[in-house]
């Protein structure tokens, strides 16, 4: 128990210390990001379809696994209002039971990515099956705990760095 509410803690500081600027309004001009497409993109893994697809067509195909690593692609189970799912790269690992995703299309964000977002395990192995994910309109880690399948792997570490050089090439392509 004493973990968890330290991983919280620590999350909690973690993300209002990055998130603390402001969203800027949408343009017509900006792209339109899904999350699967941004994954897809910036984690170098192809894999196509709905993001809760996403596990199933991985696990012949690619290392997967419940530990977080940089570069990985962490899949959201479908629930509730998310009933596609949803996929998120993640940025950085900071400890065992809290890490730092970039992701599309994510809650107050519909359509924009957000870099370096807080996500913390609340499961009760120690497993990433169920997680909260900080939400900047509330300035805090979300109320629902989301189930996931765990982490897709490929090459990770290096593929980051050229998804986010695509992803700014896109964005700078739109914008002209």
């Amino acid at each position: 128990m004493a973990k968890r509410l330290t991983a919280a803690a620590v999350a909690a500081t973690l993300g209002f210390f990055a998130l603390g600027a402001t969203p800027q309004p949408a343009q017509a001009s900006d792209p339109y990001w899904q999350c699967v497409t941004f994954a897809r993109m910036f984690s170098g893994i192809q894999i196509f379809g709905d993001a809760w697809t996403w596990w199933r067509q991985a696990v012949n195909n690619f290392r997967t696994g419940s530990a977080p690593e940089t570069g990985s692609v962490l899949v959201f189970r479908p629930e509730g209002r998310m009933n596609r799912g949803h996929v998120a790269v993640v940025s950085d690992v900071v400890t065992d039971r809290v890490i730092r995703v970039t992701h599309a299309n994510w809650g107050g964000s519909r359509g924009k990515v957000e870099e370096n977002v807080t996500v913390v395990d609340v499961s009760s192995s120690n497993d990433w099956s169920q997680v909260k994910v900080w939400y900047n309109p509330i300035n805090g880690l979300g109320t629902t705990a989301y189930p996931t399948y765990g982490f897709i792997y490929k090459g990770a570490r290096d593929a980051f760095q050229g998804g986010r050089e695509m992803a700014a090439s896109a964005a700078a392509a739109a914008a002209q």
